[in-house]
């Protein structure tokens, strides 16, 4: 295993969905996430995948397609996620902020959307629900997001959730950092 922000986080989702989960990824880009929660919920789960841009539902659908694996991708922000799920329900959500791999790079996710899409994520966790980040920045994006967010998982309450930030020390460049929050029961 390579060692890197999407392995620990898929590792970690690995551990941590079962057969039944509802699983929410907020941002779909290419679909390998999605996939990876449809495989892990298995048949009896139950998979929203969203994004803002038709390019990543198109890429989305059609690996979910070719792997033979159902989910119900949503052209739509993040931010928006409670629109299609009640709170409490969900056993996990997992967020990419940056950009889509080889899409354009003036379309990114942004502090203020990805700050509201983390609130909505914790409210649809259930208790004991997991949540991850994988959390590029620099380059085209700037600091601004990360910063922000960031910002807002070091203010959330402690007796509502458990939040790691994990940072590469001997990276060169802007890695991108792992997140994992865990809601308390």
């Amino acid at each position: 295993m390579q060692l890197n922000t999407l392995s620990m986080v898929h590792e970690f989702l690995k551990q941590h969905v079962r057969p039944g989960a509802f699983c929410i990824d907020a941002t779909a880009g290419k679909g390998r996430d999605t996939a990876l929660l449809c495989r892990l919920a298995g048949d009896t789960g139950r998979v929203l995948a969203f994004d803002i841009q038709e390019e990543a539902v198109t890429q989305t659908r059609a690996l979910l397609e070719q792997e033979g694996l159902t989910a119900q991708v949503i052209l739509n922000s993040h931010a928006n996620m409670e629109q299609y799920a009640q709170a409490g329900t969900a056993d996990c959500v997992v967020f990419n902020f940056g950009r889509l791999p080889g899409g354009d790079p003036a379309v990114f996710t942004r502090g203020p959307s990805s700050v509201a899409a983390i609130g909505a994520g914790l409210r649809l966790l259930k208790p004991g629900g997991v949540m991850t980040i994988a959390l590029y920045y620099g380059k085209e994006n700037g600091y601004g997001e990360r910063d922000a967010v960031l910002a807002y998982l070091r203010g959330l309450d402690d007796r509502t959730c458990s939040v790691l930030c994990c940072d590469w020390a001997n990276r060169r460049n802007d890695p991108p950092m792992p997140i994992f929050i865990w809601k308390e029961r």
